[in-house]
């Protein structure tokens, strides 16, 4: 892709003092606008921040540079408050597309969410959940007993889902992870690659007597009985990051890691 052309830029920050005093810095050296102005947000915090921004900000597709003034800042770049105009004319774009969850409760709501990273799937209780998959209408799996079970983007597949043993995926793979969390039976299943196209319809056992959770991102839905996830192609979100630096190579770069 092109190298990114800035226009107006806007700050927002989580509300971590680090983050808080870097903006409040930004602010002075820069010219600014509100976010709702903008044409491109430079997110000031970690992860979770650029992943609230992303959200906040989905409908006007704006481009988001975030800057690490957090924990792991994974799909951050390195925080300097010298050279930013120069650092954004030279910023490669990564485009990604999230996940869209529709779950049904058991007593009956439907609940509708996007997820940047993944859709999770946990058990409430006590109780090992009892969890069926099916794949474009087709059963993979009668009964998969487990802590939970997530599906994961390739942007994504780098977080919770590597914590669950689940495989990194290179952005333009065109597939999604799908990896079961303490898997109990089957003891040996350590999940599946499916194309981008697919989806996953996720039909939760002895519901009422084994509640689990589904949760995309933010929004977490108790007490459900039915999920099914898919990817949203007609979503397209652009993280902006430095040369060398991008997304894509972090990715690969994460397979390499001690």
């Amino acid at each position: 892709m092109a190298a990114f052309k800035p226009g107006k830029i806007a700050f927002v920050s989580s509300d971590a003092k680090a983050a808080k005093t870097a903006r409040n810095k930004l602010e002075k050296l820069y010219d600014h606008v509100p976010p709702e102005k903008a044409d491109v947000i430079i997110a000031l915090g970690g992860d979770g921040t650029m992943l609230k921004t992303l959200h906040q900000f989905m409908d006007r597709s704006v481009p988001i540079y975030g800057m690490n003034r957090g924990s792991v800042g994974f799909l951050m770049n390195e925080f300097s408050e010298k050279g930013l105009l120069e650092r954004l004319e030279m910023a490669r774009p990564s485009l990604i597309h999230p996940l869209r969850m529709n779950a049904r409760t058991v007593s009956g709501e439907q609940i509708e969410a996007i997820a940047i990273n993944e859709v999770s799937l946990l058990r409430e209780g006590r109780q090992t959940a009892k969890i069926k998959i099916s794949v474009d209408g087709i059963m993979r799996l009668e009964e998969l007993m487990c802590d939970g079970i997530l599906v994961a983007t390739p942007a994504g597949s780098s977080a919770y889902n590597l914590s669950a043993h689940g495989p990194i995926i290179p952005l333009d793979a065109g597939v999604l992870a799908l990896t079961p969390i303490s898997a109990f039976r089957p003891r040996r299943w350590r999940g599946a690659l499916l194309p981008q196209t697919a989806e996953v319809t996720f039909e939760v056992i002895e519901a009422e007597k084994r509640p689990v959770s589904a949760t995309a991102d933010f929004t977490e839905v108790r007490d459900a009985a039915e999920i099914r996830v898919r990817e949203d192609r007609s979503i397209k979100l652009t993280l902006l990051f430095d040369p060398g630096h991008n997304l894509e190579e972090r990715i690969i770069n994460e397979q390499f890691m001690p």
